[in-house]
């Protein structure tokens, strides 16, 4: 497989990394958008673009990928805002997107694990539910893309609460999530439901990148050749329905 790797630090390095273990080619590492227009002609020279850059450029790199007839993988967190405009502009051109605030298999199946736990928690209104992420302090965004995930599909489910605030001090609607910076850190996230009586915590600790990287080379691999607009649940082949 031939990729680019738009966005070249940390995440994208140990991409490369995984990438030339399994034989994987890297024809373009691009650090700027700027620097992505300037190399369009390797850009249309590879199967799959993998882009982690920062929130600021994602949507743009985005639409270099899609307006070039590239797959992208995307896992910048930060730039959602503009995400409905991608998944449009990429059926217009007949694209392939894939996005996800998390790439780790293990990750992906604790998104399934929070679901189910807050449907069979909506009708106990007696817990309380918090969120708290804790990463590296090189971090840009905060809350993490993965403690939004987590909360909105929490918040779909549960039917006492409308919305998230990053912030402790929320109204009974919300839900909180406490945002924490330690050095070293490549991503913790806890989900606590708490009541007068007992408590329920859901934890998942990152070890390293490479979970990342290499769930963001098997979403790679997988997009190559297909069009559309996906998820990471579509690669792992989870189904639409959760089952109860």
């Amino acid at each position: 497989m031939k990729i680019a790797l738009i966005g070249y630090g940390k995440m994208g390095k140990t991409i490369e990394k995984i990438a030339l273990k399994q034989g994987d080619t890297v024809l373009l590492k691009t650090k700027s958008s700027m620097e992505l227009e300037k190399n369009l002609d390797l850009l249309k020279s590879v199967d799959v673009a993998i882009e982690f850059s920062k929130p600021d450029a994602a949507f743009k790199n985005i639409v270099t990928c899609l307006e070039n007839k590239i797959p992208v993988v995307s896992g910048t967190t930060g730039w959602l805002e503009a995400y409905e405009e991608a998944k449009k502009l990429c059926k217009r051109n007949d694209g392939a997107l894939l996005y996800a605030s998390n790439f780790s298999i293990g990750v992906n199946i604790f998104f399934e694990v929070n679901k189910f736990l807050a449907n069979k928690m909506n009708g106990h209104t007696d817990y309380t539910i918090g969120i708290e992420e804790i990463h590296h302090t090189q971090k840009k965004d905060q809350p993490s893309g993965t403690a939004i995930t987590l909360a909105n599909d929490a918040i779909e489910l549960l039917d006492r609460k409308t919305g998230w605030r990053n912030d402790e001090k929320i109204s009974n609607e919300e839900v909180p999530i406490i945002s924490k910076r330690i050095d070293k850190v490549p991503g913790t996230h806890n989900i606590t439901y708490t009541s007068d009586i007992d408590t329920i915590k859901l934890k998942h600790t990152a070890h390293s990148r490479e979970g990342f990287a290499k769930g963001a080379l098997m979403a790679a691999k997988w997009l190559s050749g297909r069009t559309g607009v996906f998820e990471m649940r579509d690669v792992l082949g989870f189904n639409e329905e959760l089952k109860m």
